[in-house]
């Protein structure tokens, strides 16, 4: 290049360059979102601005607990379905189309309904049980071998002394109210439900009711219930409210990076296991790598999990709680964007591919939402109705079919620091769960006769985290045809090492397969896997 050559010059000859490209290409809907040539010129300008500011640090490599999971789930209004045969079709569609998990609200209101301690609904004579609708949630998620999400929020009025009057979804003024019904939630399905939501989008109206939202006040009651529910089940896992994504600097409406940062300011660090937020694309598709913090994208996530990291939470991942693109028709407003049924299908896919493939600290991602009970949404005019899977009448939309076609084929360990008990991983033969502190976050896999466990990967370079020590037994690995044998017996214990399976190889799908020689005086130990670029 010329010295001296206005740098405007060459931007813009770049920029010509890339556009003349897009012209006869789709590959720039990979970097910008946009599918349009023109579209994807100006995105391109604020993708290279994105970079004159420091990119957001997301440490791939470090152990995340709660991510390694079938990542595969959909929010689900079965709580409002009358009948009961309405309810297990809906379930059965979704589990038939390969989904693993039901995120499903169990509202506080319908389940406490006239009072504190008062679990009998008689709203509607003849009276029962008002617990009767969510067993039977409970025993079809079982029956169909699908795992909840239960969301603990919407107040009834009788927690507060005005009633409804600062709306209905505002919290209760006793926060221990709160926590006593988090604890009979949690202990009636001990054993059965093993992660609860606490609230929804609290940085956002109308979710705190009718009066500023405030990060303090969540952390307060956000406490109350993870200490609660830990009492009545050591094992469930908490997963904070799922943060909207906003620009809004308050009072009702609060940025969820500042919402964020205030929480942990507050201490809730040490009051839930998983973060969540929300991963609508609205006018962009799952692709758009536009990081601004004024732009509200799919990429959005990648801010939050730096605000996480540099609070010293990167263990913990991210579950995004809704996700989707919204096929308003021509006509109607169109606040949350607008795409064709056949995008939706196209971009519901990419969506889990991307999170799959890019973001190994993002575990579970759920599909908003499966189906209305009614139409009434779409008789109402409102955009909401437009993000359904299927029709109230069980009509499946293209969506539907694309998922189905897709999580089949998905089941592949991508680039990061994976868990031995990632989803991808099919173990055969008698293997036990142990703690160990010296473990990768505290626990690991261990086999004591012959066993064997095989997985597909993507990536180039493949390590297993393990443990050396006398006595240890021998692996015997394949990758694309290649033996390596490893012998784990050492003179001195050793814990959390690293061997390498495979190195340099083309980014692109490989199988291992393992044999282990294991004795009760002789185990192998599986701590976890490291695939990289």
């Amino acid at each position: 290049m010329k010295r001296g050559l206005p740098y405007a010059l060459v931007l813009f000859l770049f920029l010509a360059l890339i556009a003349s490209w897009a012209f006869r290409s789709s590959a720039l809907f990979y970097y910008t979102g946009e599918e349009a040539p023109f579209a994807q010129l100006a995105a391109l300008t604020q993708l290279l601005s994105s970079h004159l500011r420091p990119w957001p640090v997301t440490q791939p490599y470090v152990p995340v607990a709660y991510a390694g999971v079938n990542p595969f789930g959909i929010n689900t209004f079965l709580e409002q379905e009358v009948e009961p045969e309405k309810r297990e079709q809906a379930v059965k569609m979704i589990a038939e189309a390969g989904f693993h998990w039901i995120r499903q609200e169990f509202p506080w209101e319908d389940i406490e309904i006239h009072g504190k301690g008062d679990f009998e609904d008689r709203r509607h004579k003849p009276y029962h049980s008002a617990w009767d609708k969510y067993d039977h949630i409970v025993e079809l998620a079982e029956r169909y071998g699908l795992e909840l999400i239960v969301r603990l929020s919407n107040p009834p009025a009788w927690t507060r002394a005005d009633g409804d009057a600062r709306g209905t979804f505002a919290p209760p003024d006793n926060f221990e109210d709160f926590g006593d019904f988090v604890y009979t939630v949690v202990s009636r399905y001990r054993g059965r439900i093993r992660y609860y939501q606490i609230w929804n989008e609290p940085n956002i109206y109308p979710e705190w009711g009718e009066q500023p939202v405030n990060p303090e006040e969540y952390v307060e009651l956000l406490k109350v219930a993870y200490t609660r529910a830990k009492e009545a089940d050591p094992n469930v896992v908490i997963i904070c409210g799922a943060l909207a994504s906003t620009i809004e600097l308050g009072p009702r409406d609060l940025n969820d990076f500042i919402f964020l940062q205030r929480m942990y300011d507050a201490g809730a660090a040490d009051y839930f296991d998983i973060m969540a937020m929300q991963g609508y694309g609205l006018w962009s598709g799952p692709y758009d790598r536009r990081m601004q913090p004024r732009v509200v994208n799919y990429s959005r996530v990648l801010f939050i999990r730096d605000i996480m990291v540099k609070n010293g939470d990167a263990h913990k991942p991210i579950w995004i709680s809704e996700m989707n693109w919204n096929t308003v028709p021509e006509g109607l407003p169109a606040p949350y964007g607008r795409v064709t049924p056949e995008q939706q299908a196209r971009y519901a896919v990419m969506a889990y591919q991307r999170a799959q493939e890019e973001w190994p600290w993002v575990g579970v991602v759920n599909f908003w939402f499966f189906k209305r009970p009614t139409d009434r949404w779409r008789k109402e005019g409102k955009p909401e109705y437009f993000f359904r899977m299927v029709e109230p009448d069980f009509t499946p939309l293209p969506v539907y079919y694309a998922m189905k076609d897709y999580i089949p084929t998905s089941r592949i360990m991508y680039p990061g620091y994976h868990q031995e008990d990632h989803w991808a991983i099919e173990y055969h033969g008698d293997w036990q769960r142990r703690q160990d502190n010296r473990a990768v976050l505290g626990g690991y896999l261990e086999a004591r006769s012959n066993a064997s466990f095989e997985f597909t990967f993507k990536g180039r370079d493949l390590y297993l985290v393990t443990t050396h020590g006398p006595g240890m037994g021998q692996l015997d690995m394949e990758v694309d045809g290649k033996q390596v044998k490893v012998k784990l017996d050492a003179p001195q214990e050793q814990w959390q090492t690293f061997i390498t399976i495979a190195k340099g190889l083309p980014y692109q799908p490989h199988h291992l397969r393992v044999k282990v020689y294991a004795s009760p005086k002789s185990p192998v130990i599986i701590d976890g896997f490291v695939v990289k670029r």
